[in-house]
C-alpha cells in the first residue's frame, strides 16, 4: 500500500485564503492529487459565501482520525479495506445517497452533504476518497459516465465502489448494468470507463452538478458564476470558456462576454462548438458597436 503522501496533497486552505485563492491554487496544481474535500469546501463557499466553514473542516479532520484507526491493520485484504470504508463513512457517521430528493441544489455542496449526510455520488466519493487518503490507501475517481464511481487499490488487488448505493462493489457486470442504466442498451463497457481521472477533474464533475441544477431553476446568472468558479480550478479549459462566454452574454454581461469567447477560440474548441462562439462573438461584437 502506498503511503498517504503518495496521494495525498499539500496544502489545505491557507488561514484567510478566499475561495477564489484557494481554487487557483488547486488549479495551478494541473493533474496531479491535491486535498480534494478541502478544494470541495472551497466550492461550497462560492455558493455559500457567508458560510462558517471551521466546523466541516474539523469533521474531515474526524474522518481522517477514523480512517487512520481503521488502516492500523496494513494486512487488511481490499475487501476488509472497503468494509472498514463502508462501516466508517455509511454506519459510523451516517452517510448515504439521497435518492429521494437527487436533484437538490444541496447534494454537490460538500457543506450541505457534511451537514445532512446526503448527497450525489461524486459528493460522496470525494468523501471516500478523503478518508482512504488519510489512511494510506491509494483511491482515484474513475472515467464512469453520470454516476460516479472510485476505485481503491491495494496492491494487484482492486475494487471499484459505488459510493451512492452503501458502498456497493461494482464488478464488471454490475458495472455493465449500471453502465445500460445511465447511458442506454445500446451503450458498452470498455476500457476506458475504468480509466482514472485527476482531482480537478472530479471537483468539476461535481460543480457542473451545481451548474446543471442552477440552469434547470432558470438561475443563469448563478450558473455563470458557478462557471467562473470551475474556471478557477481549470484556466485552460476552452468549453469552460465557451460557457461563460454564453452566459454573460445571456446575462448583458457583453465585456465579459466578449473575453470569454476570444479565449475559448484561442484555446481552440471542436468544430461545431467553434462555429457557435464565432457566431456568438459576431453578435456580441455587432451590440458592443
Amino acid at each position: 500500500m502506498k503511503p498517504a503522501n503518495d496521494q495525498q496533497a499539500p496544502a489545505a486552505t491557507e488561514p484567510g485564503e478566499t475561495p477564489e485563492a484557494a481554487l487557483r491554487r488547486y488549479g495551478a496544481m494541473g493533474e496531479q492529487p491535491f486535498d480534494i474535500a478541502d478544494a470541495a469546501l472551497a466550492l461550497a463557499c462560492v455558493d455559500d459565501p457567508t458560510a462558517e466553514v471551521k466546523p466541516y473542516r474539523e469533521h474531515l479532520a474526524e474522518l481522517a482520525h477514523d480512517a487512520a484507526a481503521i488502516a492500523a491493520d496494513r494486512t487488511l485484504p481490499i475487501d476488509g479495506m472497503v468494509a472498514a470504508l463502508n462501516g466508517m463513512i455509511l454506519t459510523r457517521h451516517g452517510y448515504d445517497g439521497d435518492a429521494q430528493t437527487y436533484n437538490d441544489l444541496r447534494n454537490a455542496n460538500l457543506m450541505r452533504v457534511i451537514d445532512r449526510r446526503r448527497g450525489l455520488p461524486v459528493a460522496l466519493g470525494i468523501l471516500y476518497m478523503h478518508a482512504a487518503r488519510a489512511a494510506g490507501w491509494t483511491i482515484q475517481g474513475l472515467n464512469f459516465p453520470a454516476h460516479f464511481l472510485v476505485r481503491l487499490d491495494n496492491g494487484p488487488e482492486r475494487a471499484v465502489i459505488d459510493p451512492f448505493n452503501r458502498g456497493r462493489v461494482r464488478d464488471a457486470a454490475g458495472m455493465r448494468v449500471l453502465l445500460k442504466q445511465m447511458a442506454g442498451d445500446k451503450v458498452e463497457l470498455t476500457p476506458d470507463h475504468y480509466r482514472p481521472v485527476s482531482d480537478r477533474q472530479v471537483l468539476l464533475r461535481l460543480h457542473n452538478n451545481v451548474k446543471a441544477r442552477l440552469l434547470r431553476l432558470q438561475r443563469v446568472a448563478d450558473a455563470a458564476r458557478a462557471v467562473d468558479a470551475m474556471l478557477w480550478l481549470a484556466p485552460e479549459d476552452a468549453g469552460l470558456w465557451r460557457e461563460a462566454g454564453l452566459m454573460h452574454g445571456h446575462q448583458n454581461n457583453l465585456r465579459r462576454a466578449q473575453a470569454a469567447l476570444e479565449k475559448a477560440l484561442a484555446l481552440g474548441l471542436p468544430e461545431r462548438q467553434r462555429r457557435e462562439a464565432e457566431d456568438a462573438l459576431s453578435r456580441l461584437r455587432a451590440r458592443m458597436n
